[in-house]
């Protein structure tokens, strides 16, 4: 597994490196930032790590102290790199508006707090909960993204324009999820309180809500502004307040 993912990973930081040689050849100027951001280092751990202290860190040591931390967490566990890649190529893949992998990488703030989360829950996991809040702290403060540490999250993941995202503790999210702006997912005020549990390819407009123990089935689709307290089935699409179902596979009873 672990060779797996540095094939992966070296692959992509290839064609990385690649678009960024392209893209400094025809612009000088941006071209200076680049060898800076991408071709002065020599994977892409490196790379992304110090991306990820460059836009948490305000200062020269709380930007030595972030990328020091995600370098920890991704060379502690390679297939956080893997996981990375996947959400860049998703990124692609799902958006027709980006054409290669530099562009997200570089100017995408969504992009940025889901690897700064990985790193995050990595450090959650490993008994060092101050230093996974203050991942979540700045994160909100910065980009304005707010995942608590001890939610789960697959991957291939996209959070698109990802101003306004909170997602609370104990969430789980899967595979191939879109987030969109102004979401909130977390628990409701059922005693004890429970959280969501979201499948894979669920796709989640802006300005939606997800409170409580409810489960969303794989490749369901939430609408804007839905409010949802209820299951939604697989493949149902739930919108409005409160949330009604639309567009099921199966007869399916209201959420």
């Amino acid at each position: 597994m672990a060779e797996a993912a540095m094939m992966a990973s070296e692959t992509l930081w290839q064609k990385i490196r690649d678009e960024a040689q392209r893209t400094a050849a025809a612009d000088a100027i941006f071209g200076k930032a680049l060898v800076g951001l991408i071709l002065v280092h020599d994977d892409f751990t490196a790379a992304l790590s110090d991306l990820i202290g460059r836009r948490l860190g305000d200062s020269e040591v709380e930007r030595a102290r972030f990328t020091t931390f995600s370098r920890d967490a991704f060379n502690g566990q390679p297939d956080l790199i893997e996981a990375a890649g996947r959400d860049l190529q998703a990124i692609v893949l799902g958006d027709p508006a980006i054409s290669g992998v530099l562009a997200p990488l570089l100017h995408l703030k969504g992009y940025v707090a889901l690897q700064a989360w990985r790193v995050s829950n990595w450090l959650w996991h490993h008994d060092r909960g101050d230093a996974a809040l203050l991942f979540q702290n700045e994160a909100s403060n910065v980009l304005q993204v707010s995942i608590h540490p001890a939610a789960s999250l697959g991957s291939s993941v996209y959070l698109d324009h990802a101003t306004g995202i909170v997602i609370g503790a104990d969430v789980v999210i899967g595979d191939e999820a879109t987030i969109l702006q102004n979401v909130s997912i977390g628990r409701g005020t059922e005693l004890p309180a429970r959280s969501p549990r979201i499948g894979r390819g669920v796709f989640i407009g802006s300005g939606a809500t997800i409170l409580g123990n409810v489960r969303i089935g794989d490749f369901a689709k939430i609408g804007a502004d839905t409010v949802v307290t209820s299951d939604v089935p697989r493949g149902c699409t739930a919108i409005g307040n409160p949330a009604r179902l639309t567009n099921c596979p199966e007869p399916a009873s209201a959420a």
